[in-house]
This record gives structure tokens, sequence and C-alpha cells, in this order.
């Protein structure tokens, strides 16, 4: 077969993880875009809808996103009326995050996102835990 069997795709877990990630996102798209959202500012939202004003090294912390990724998404938002951004007085560097009433009303127009999705995906609750669970475990892992 291989002479670096450790080389073959059904050997890596990046691919499931890959493939996954990229199918449940995509799985998304039909309920964001009516919405005129895309997933990443979908989870900017569910972040600041949970814990109102955050900075954008909080954010890109909870998101597990880098700056440069995080910045154009929320210049967008922004641009869009969802959320503000304004640097703090006393020290320009940081820049906190708010969600405006605007941003807020969207919350009800994801309200069934969650579900819609979640019908998509014959997957039974126990595992979808224990997914959830080992995921997490995955990222706090690699810190």
């Amino acid at each position: 077969m291989s002479e670096y069997p450790h080389l073959l795709l059904g050997k890596q877990i990046c691919f499931p993880l890959y493939a996954a990630a990229r199918k449940v996102v995509n799985a998304y798209t039909p309920y964001l875009k009516p919405i005129g959202m895309t997933y990443t500012q979908y989870i900017v939202c569910l972040t600041l809808w949970e814990n109102g004003k955050m900075t954008v090294g909080d954010l890109c912390r909870r998101l597990y996103l880098d700056c440069g990724t995080l910045t154009p998404v929320l210049k967008k938002m922004e641009e869009a009326g969802w959320i503000t951004r304004c640097r703090c007085k006393t020290d320009e560097r940081v820049v906190t995050v708010a969600v405006t009433e605007k941003g807020l009303e969207l919350r009800e127009l994801a309200s069934g996102i969650p579900e819609q999705v979640g019908s998509c995906v014959s997957f039974p609750a126990e595992d979808a835990e224990k997914l959830y669970e080992l995921l997490y475990r995955l990222l706090e892992g690699m810190d």
C-alpha cells in the first residue's frame, strides 16, 4: 500500500474534523442567507447576545479566531448597524464591541436556526453531547 501509512488520509483526525465542520457550517447557509448573515457573523452575534459588550480580544479568544479574521467581519456588522465598536479612552489598543438594537432584533429572526439546522442532522442527542464535550477538550488541549 504505502510506505508512509501515517500519511494516509484515513489516518488523519484533521480530515473528518475539517469535512464535518464544512458540512455543518454549510447547513446554516440556507437559514442565515435570508436574514443577510454569514456564519461568522452569526457566531459573533450569538456571543454578543449572550455576553453583551465585549472587547475584540475577548471575542477572538471565545470564537477561536484571530484579529485579522474577525476585524473585517466586525466592520461589515458595524456598517449593517448590528454592532458598535468603540476604542477604550485609557488604552486605544482595546476596542469594545456592543450589539445595537438592530442587532438584537436579529436574535428573533435567528431564534429558530439551531432547531432547523439540528433537524438536518440525524445524530442521537447523547452522541451530540459526547461530541460537543470531546471537541471542546480537543480545543482546550491545543491552547
